[in-house]
C-alpha cells in the first residue's frame, strides 16, 4: 500500500504474482519495450534469456522489474494493456484490478515485436498482396479486385435447405445470423461452376486483410482442397506444417509462440477452403489412423478432414465451398448458404464496372435485353466475364460491339473466349486507323498448334481427374514458354514449398471441360467412338455426394468406392461442349480444323448415341399417378441430357425426346435448374404435340428462365414455379401467355417476390382462364390491394378449387373482400388465409359469410391475430353444419374461454372432422378440460 491505501503497481504484481507466471506466455514482447525505455538494461536482459522454461524467465522478469520500483512496474503491465492480443489471457484481469495507467506511463511509447501479433501483421499482408486482383478470371495485371468485384444473391438456409433470406453484407455470412447448428463449424457455400464461390472466398480474404470483416479472428488461412489431390500417397506432414508451409511462415519465433498460440486459442483462426468438390484421390482414407494430435504427422488429406470435423482445432471458423449437390452431414455444418449468381440489379452493377463509357452500356444492354437466353447465362459471373470480355474484345480488334448469333450457346461464348485467348498471337495488333475484319476460322487456324496442344493437357486431366498439372506434362504436350501467356493456362505456386517449377492450371475447371471436349473433337488418328468416353463414365451409377463425413465420423464400414471424393461434373461440361462443337452452328468453323470427313463421322456417332440415350433414359424413368394425371420425376441426368440437346441444335433429337415423355406431368423440382436451363427445356418442350403439366418447384430460374419458356406456355396445364426468385415481371409473362391459351389448370407461385402488380396479373389469369382449379401464391408480398383483386377474381370464377395465400399481408380488408368470394361460392374447397395478419374483426366477417357458403370444406386461419372476441362468431359457423370438415385455428390468440365456444359448438356439428386449435394461450392443465371432444385437436 502506498501512504494513500491504495495498492501500488508493485504490490499488485507481488499479490499477482502466480498468476502472471502461469498466463504470461510470451516474454519477448516485455524484454524488448522494457529495454528500450531504460528500466532494464544489457546485462538484465541477457540474465533472463538463460532461464531456460518460460516460467522461470517470467518469474525473473517480475523480480527484476519490481527492483526497479513503481513506474517500471506500471509499464510492465501498460506493456500487456497495449499489445493486447498477445497477452489475450491477461485482458479479463487488467479489468478485474481497473488498471488505470498514469498520464506519465501512457505518453511512453510500447513497440509491438509480439510473435503473435507479428506473424498476423504479416499474414494480412501476405493475404492482401494475394488478393488485391482478380485471379479467378483474369490475369493479374489486368483488374484489381475492388474495381470489378460485384456482390451476387447469396441465399442462407436451413438444415432441411428451407430460404432463411439472403445475406445484406459479407459479415453476415461469418455471424451468428441463421445458424442452425451451434455445434457445428463449417459455414458451408455451394454453388453452380462459375457462380462466384472462389471469388467470393478472395472477398472474405481480402476484407480480412484491410482489418474490414467483422470478425474476431486474427489468424486467417486459406486452401483450395484442388491442393490436396497432389501429395504423395506416402507424404506425412504435421499440422504445423499445413498452417505455415502452405500460407504464411512465421518469423523470429524460436519457442513456436504463434503455434501455441493457436493451439490455445483456435476460435481466434479463420479458414476458407475453396472447390471441395474438386478432391480428387484415389487414397483408402479407411487405412489412415484419425487425427487428434496436433503434433502428430499424417497424410494432409487426413489433415483437412480432421479440421473440417473439429478434431483438429475445434472451435476454428471454416468456410467450406463446393459445387451443388455435393452434400455433408448436417452435424458438422454450423450454417448453410447458396449463390444464386446476379440479380438484374447486380447484373447492371457489373457492366457499369465492365464498360466505362455509357454508349457501350447501352449498346450491351440492349442486346442482352434482347436475348433472355445470353441474359440467363450472364446470371452466371464466370459466363458474364466471358460475355463482357468477348464485347470489349470486338470492339478493341474489329470495331464491332455484336456478339455473333452463335454465342446464345455456352459452347458458342467458349468458343469466343478462345478467339480472344489466340488472338493475342495469331493476329498483328490493330491499326489505329484500320481495324481488322472478324474472321474466327483464320483466328482458330492460325492459333491451331497451341490449341491442339492446350486440349491435349486439358484431356489428359480429364481422363486421371486432375486439375494440376507439373511443367514436364505442359511441355509433352508441345506447349511453348510463348504459348502460356495467351491465358488458357496460369501458373500456381502455392502448392509447392520447394523453389521447383511452378504448377499450372487451367484459368477455369469449365475452360479445361471445354477443351477437353476440343480435343476429342480434333483427334483424327483416334477411334472415332472414343468421343462417347465420358458419357460412359458419367452414365455409371455414383453417388452424388462426397462422402468425407461419412468417413470421419460413421462406422468403419468401407465405401464401396474408391475415389471417394469424385464429382463428375466436369465431365458433364467436357459431354456438353462436345455437343456444342460437333452441332451443325459450328460446323464451318470445325471444318477448318478437322477433316470433314471425320467431323461428320463423329456428329452421326453422337447423334445416334444421344437419340438412343434418349429413349433409353425416357423409358427408365418412374412414372406415378397423382391428382394431376401420370407424373414422371426425372432424374438428376435429365437436366444434362436437356442441355446437351440444346448445345447440339438438333431438331431431331429434340422432337424424339419430346416424343419420349409420355406422362402429362414432368416434375423438375429440387433440380437446380437456373435461368440458362429454360432454353433447353423449351427446345425440347416446343415439339410436344400433348398438353403438358410442369413442375419446377424449388429451383432458381428466376424472371429471365420465365421469358425463355414462354413459347411452351400454350401447352402447359400445369404451372408449378414455387420457390424460383420471380418478380412480377416473370407474372407478366404468364398473364400474357395463360390467358391467350386458356388451358392452364393449376397455378404454383408460392414465396416468390410477387406484389400487388403480380396479384392483379393473377387474378386476371383466374378470371380468364376457365379450367383453372388451383392457385398457390402464398409466401410473396401482397397486400389488401393484391388480396382484394385476387378475391375479385376468384368470386367470378367457377372452376376455382384449391386457393392458397399463406404468409402475405392482406389483413381484415383482405379478409373481408375474401369474405365475399365465399358467400354463395360454386367450387371453392380449399382455402388457406394463414399468416395474413387478420384479426377478430377479419375473423367475424369471414365466418359468416361461411355460413351461407355449402361447398367449402378445408379452411385454415392459421398464424393469425384473432382472440376470444371471434370465438362466437366461429362457433355459429360450427353450429351451422355449413359443410366445412377441417377448420385450423393454429397459434392464434384464443385462451380457454374462446376455446369452450368451439367446444360446445361441436355438439351441435355432424360434419367437421376437427378443430385445430394447437398453439394458443392455454396451459396443459387447461387444454385436459376438453380431452372428451376428440375433434377438438391441440396437438
Amino acid at each position: 500500500m502506498d501512504q494513500t491505501g491504495e495498492a501500488t503497481s508493485l504490490n499488485v504484481l507481488t499479490y499477482h504474482r502466480e498468476l502472471l507466471v502461469s498466463r504470461l506466455r510470451s516474454t519477448q514482447c516485455i524484454l524488448d519495450n522494457l529495454l528500450a525505455c531504460g528500466f532494464l538494461c544489457e546485462e538484465d536482459a541477457e540474465i533472463v534469456q538463460q532461464t531456460v522454461t518460460r516460467t522461470d524467465r517470467v518469474r525473473k522478469i517480475l523480480e527484476l522489474v519490481q527492483c526497479k520500483g513503481e513506474q517500471a512496474c506500471q509499464y510492465f503491465m501498460f506493456i500487456i494493456y497495449k499489445v493486447c492480443d498477445a497477452y489475450i489471457d491477461l485482458q479479463p484481469w487488467l479489468k478485474e484490478i481497473n488498471f488505470n495507467p498514469s498520464s506519465a506511463i501512457t505518453v511512453m511509447e510500447v513497440v509491438n515485436t509480439d510473435p503473435i501479433s507479428r506473424y498476423c501483421e504479416k499474414l494480412r499482408h501476405e493475404m492482401s498482396q494475394d488478393t488485391c486482383f482478380i485471379m479467378s478470371y483474369g490475369q493479374r495485371e489486368e483488374t484489381r479486385l475492388e474495381d470489378l468485384y460485384t456482390d451476387t444473391l447469396m441465399e442462407l438456409l436451413n438444415e432441411c435447405n428451407e430460404s432463411l433470406g439472403f445475406v445484406e453484407s459479407l459479415d453476415q455470412l461469418l455471424g451468428d445470423h441463421a445458424v442452425f447448428n451451434p455445434q457445428g463449424e463449417i459455414i458451408y457455400v455451394m454453388g453452380d461452376a462459375g457462380i462466384g464461390k472462389s471469388i467470393l472466398l478472395q472477398k472474405l480474404q481480402n476484407l480480412w486483410s484491410k482489418k474490414e470483416l467483422q470478425t474476431d479472428a486474427i489468424f486467417f488461412f486459406k486452401f483450395r482442397c484442388r491442393m490436396f489431390s497432389i501429395f504423395k500417397e506416402t507424404e506425412q506432414i504435421s499440422l504445423r506444417d499445413l498452417l505455415f508451409k502452405y500460407n504464411c511462415h512465421p518469423d523470429h519465433d524460436p519457442d513456436d509462440e504463434v503455434f501455441d498460440y493457436i493451439l490455445r486459442f483456435p476460435e481466434k483462426v479463420l479458414f476458407t477452403f475453396d472447390g471441395y468438390d474438386e478432391i480428387q484421390e484415389d487414397i483408402d482414407l479407411m487405412n489412415v489412423p484419425e487425427v487428434v494430435s496436433p503434433e502428430a504427422k499424417a497424410h494432409p488429406l487426413q489433415l483437412l478432414v480432421s479440421l473440417l470435423c473439429g478434431k483438429l482445432l475445434k472451435s476454428s471458423q471454416k468456410v467450406l465451398t463446393a459445387r451443388t449437390g455435393i452434400e455433408i452431414q448436417s452435424r458438422v455444418i454450423r450454417k448453410r448458404a447458396v449463390l444464386r449468381g446476379f440479380s438484374p440489379t447486380h447484373l447492371k452493377t457489373y457492366i457499369d464496372l465492365h464498360f466505362k463509357e455509357q454508349e457501350h452500356r447501352e449498346l450491351v444492354s440492349v442486346q442482352l435485353d434482347a436475348s433472355p437466353h445470353l441474359c440467363g447465362l450472364c446470371c452466371t459471373p464466370l459466363f458474364c466475364w466471358i460475355v463482357f470480355k468477348s464485347f470489349r474484345h470486338l470492339h478493341t480488334m474489329h470495331d464491332s460491339f455484336h456478339l455473333p448469333d452463335t454465342c446464345i450457346t455456352l459452347t458458342g461464348i467458349f468458343l469466343l473466349l478462345s478467339e480472344v485467348f489466340l488472338s493475342r498471337s495469331a493476329l498483328p495488333a490493330p491499326s489505329l486507323l484500320k481495324k481488322s475484319t472478324r474472321c474466327a476460322s483464320e483466328t482458330f487456324k492460325a492459333g491451331l498448334k497451341p490449341l491442339v496442344a492446350f486440349a491435349k493437357l486439358a484431356l489428359q486431366g480429364m481422363d486421371r481427374g486432375s486439375f494440376i498439372c507439373n511443367q514436364e506434362e505442359v511441355t509433352a504436350c508441345g506447349l511453348s514458354e510463348e504459348d502460356l501467356p495467351l491465358g488458357f493456362l496460369r501458373p500456381v505456386s502455392e502448392y509447392d514449398t520447394s523453389g521447383g517449377p511452378a504448377n499450372f492450371e487451367f484459368l477455369h475447371i469449365t475452360l479445361q471441360s471445354f477443351l477437353a471436349a476440343f480435343a476429342l473433337v480434333l483427334d483424327e488418328e483416334g477411334a472415332a467412338n472414343s468421343i462417347l468416353k465420358f458419357f460412359t463414365e458419367c452414365s455409371r451409377k455414383r453417388k452424388p455426394s462426397c462422402l468425407l463425413f461419412d468417413i470421419c465420423i460413421s462406422d468403419n464400414s468401407k465405401p464401396s468406392e474408391k475415389k471417394l471424393f469424385a464429382t463428375n461434373e466436369h465431365l458433364q461440361f467436357t459431354n456438353l461442349f462436345l455437343c456444342g462443337l460437333l452441332s451443325k452452328a459450328h460446323t464451318g468453323l470445325m471444318e477448318h480444323l478437322v477433316s470433314p470427313v471425320v467431323l461428320k463421322k463423329k456428329r452421326a456417332l453422337l447423334k445416334s448415341y444421344l437419340s438412343s440415350s434418349v429413349k433409353s433414359h425416357l423409358h427408365g424413368l418412374p412414372h406415378y399417378n397423382g391428382d394431376e394425371g401420370k407424373k414422371v420425376h426425372v432424374l438428376p441426368n435429365f437436366l444434362w441430357m436437356l442441355r446437351c440437346i440444346f448445345e447440339t441444335g438438333s431438331k431431331d433429337i429434340a422432337q424424339i425426346t419430346a416424343k419420349g415423355i409420355t406422362a402429362s406431368l414432368i416434375k423438375l423440382g429440387y433440380c437446380n435448374v437456373y435461368s440458362g436451363d429454360c432454353t433447353a427445356l423449351n427446345f425440347v418442350l416446343q415439339h410436344r404435340q400433348k398438353l403438358l403439366g410442369l413442375d419446377m418447384d424449388n429451383n432458381n430460374i428466376s424472371d429471365y428462365g420465365v421469358k425463355q419458356l414462354k413459347p411452351s406456355f400454350c401447352k402447359m396445364t400445369v404451372v408449378r414455379l414455387c420457390v424460383n426468385h420471380l418478380s412480377d415481371s416473370s407474372i407478366e409473362v404468364l398473364a400474357e401467355e395463360l390467358c391467350k391459351h386458356k388451358v392452364v389448370e393449376v397455378l404454383g407461385l408460392y414465396n416468390n417476390h410477387i406484389t400487388d402488380v403480380g396479384a392483379k396479373l393473377v387474378a386476371q389469369i383466374i378470371e380468364e382462364c376457365p379450367k383453372l382449379r388451383v392457385v398457390k401464391i402464398g409466401k410473396n408480398k401482397i397486400t389488401s390491394v393484391g388480396g382484394k383483386n385476387l378475391a375479385s377474381a376468384i368470386q367470378k370464377s367457377s372452376s376455382i378449387f384449391d386457393v392458397g395465400m399463406w404468409g402475405n399481408s392482406i389483413g381484415d380488408e383482405g379478409a373481408e373482400a375474401f369474405a365475399e368470394a365465399l358467400r354463395h361460392h360454386p367450387s371453392l374447397t380449399n382455402l388457406s388465409l394463414s399468416a395474413n395478419g387478420i384479426t377478430s374483426k377479419g375473423g367475424k366477417v369471414l365466418t359468416e359469410a361461411l355460413r351461407e357458403n355449402s361447398v367449402l370444406r378445408i379452411f385454415w386461419l392459421v398464424q393469425n391475430e384473432m382472440t376470444d372476441d371471434a370465438a362466437p362468431h366461429l362457433a355459429e359457423l360450427v353450429k351451422a353444419n355449413s359443410g366445412l370438415t377441417h377448420l385450423w385455428l393454429i397459434s392464434n390468440q384464443f385462451t380457454v374461454h374462446g376455446i369452450k365456444h368451439l367446444a360446445e359448438a361441436l355438439t351441435h356439428n355432424t360434419i367437421l372432422k376437427e378443430i385445430c386449435v394447437k398453439g394458443n394461450q392455454l396451459c396443459e392443465e387447461e387444454e385436459k378440460q376438453f380431452v372428451a371432444e376428440k375433434r377438438l385437436r391441440f396437438h
